[in-house]
């Protein structure tokens, strides 16, 4: 063991005459096997692991997969021709994946080839750009249904209303058509109304969050045919924060009965709480908020859909209207949060991101 932590310090020691130790970019050195070598203290930080956890273990078993094949670095050794990719993804052996800006380079290091990874995560960048991108295309649909529902709304009072006084000249027998008439007329003012989405401001109070999962968990709990199983996982430090405790309720528990829709009586449903710190909520900065997340283990949104879920008429069931996730975007934009979703097989998380009053920067 102490031979193999020499050799490590020496590795140290000869790469830092190479780059500093301080730099921001992730660097990773490998052998000609493939194995690493070093890892500089912003690698340790991006993979999660130390050098002495990771020295001389091979680049496949630190990745699960990746875009970047084996072939290309023994090409690279064997050329001497360094590449760059700008969107890598890498996902590791916990499931969970990042995306870099991947710079691979041959140098020579102890007298013998090596390969020099530098990474550098674009995760943050390219989320915020398809948030903004998403937040305009949702605001574009939504507005666009809005001017349609109005327009629908007003034939659609008139047509009731003389629906009404037809079945005052009818007889009775005939009066059945106009009822028919009167109550599909009703049935699409609701769907309009719907459509049009929350029409009242949020009446906004300190509270805690919790308080609205447990009544979201005490529901479920009353009307859970297929006994799936409602986890929670909270934190008990977050601090009461100011939000309508009605249309967060409606928000999660929407998502939470799609949710039971969606998945078998096998798998479960996790309400977890975290505080979250620096994040950027419709183009602002935040320095701290309250992050909901509402996490199934099924089979996840098809792919098709992910990038349209929150815009109105899409739905993944064919009994669905597609409105429900539309409003629970309506209701947490109320709050000057946002709502986020991502899914893949076998993990599908929505997160509900609201700020900390007097945080905003």
């Amino acid at each position: 063991m102490q031979s193999i932590n020499s050799e490590i310090q020496k590795n140290k020691n000869a790469f830092q005459t190479v780059l500093p130790n301080q730099m921001v970019t992730a660097v990773m050195l490998l052998d000609e096997k493939l194995t690493i070598q070093y890892l500089n203290p912003a690698a340790e930080a991006l993979l999660v692991k130390s050098l002495n956890t990771l020295y001389q273990q091979p680049l496949e078993d630190v990745f699960r997969t990746t875009t970047i094949k084996k072939d290309r670095y023994l090409q690279l050794l064997s050329s001497g021709q360094e590449f760059n990719d700008g969107d890598v993804t890498i996902e590791f052996f916990d499931l969970s994946q990042i995306t870099v800006d991947l710079t691979a380079s041959s140098i020579e290091f102890n007298n013998a080839p090596h390969i020099l990874l530098e990474f550098k995560q674009i995760d943050q960048q390219k989320q915020i750009s398809a948030e903004a991108f998403q937040q305009q295309q949702w605001e574009s649909a939504r507005d666009l249904i809005r001017g349609l529902a109005h327009e629908i709304k007003n034939p659609l009072g008139g047509l009731r209303g003389a629906a009404q006084l037809l079945n005052n000249e009818i007889s009775i027998e005939q009066q059945e058509y106009t009822a028919m008439i009167i109550e599909q007329a009703d049935r699409l003012t609701n769907l309009v109304d719907r459509l049009l989405g929350p029409n009242q401001l949020p009446n906004m109070a300190f509270q805690n969050v919790h308080v609205v999962l447990e009544k979201v968990n005490q529901l479920i709990s009353f009307n859970n045919p297929k006994g799936i199983k409602l986890l929670r996982d909270y934190d008990p430090s977050i601090p009461d924060i100011e939000f309508d405790e009605d249309k967060l309720q409606q928000a999660v528990l929407n998502i939470v009965n799609n949710a039971i829709q969606a998945i078998s009586s096998d798998n479960t449903i996790t309400l977890r709480t975290r505080i979250a710190s620096n994040q950027t909520i419709n183009g602002k900065r935040i320095k701290l908020g309250v992050q909901i997340s509402i996490i199934d283990d099924g089979p996840g949104i098809p792919s098709h859909l992910q990038d349209t879920i929150f815009y109105p008429m899409v739905s993944g069931s064919s009994s669905g209207t597609g409105l429900g996730l539309s409003i629970c975007q309506t209701l947490i934009h109320q709050h000057q949060g946002k709502l986020l979703c991502s899914s893949r097989p076998g993990r599908t998380e929505f997160s509900i991101l609201l700020p900390i009053l007097g945080d905003n920067v």
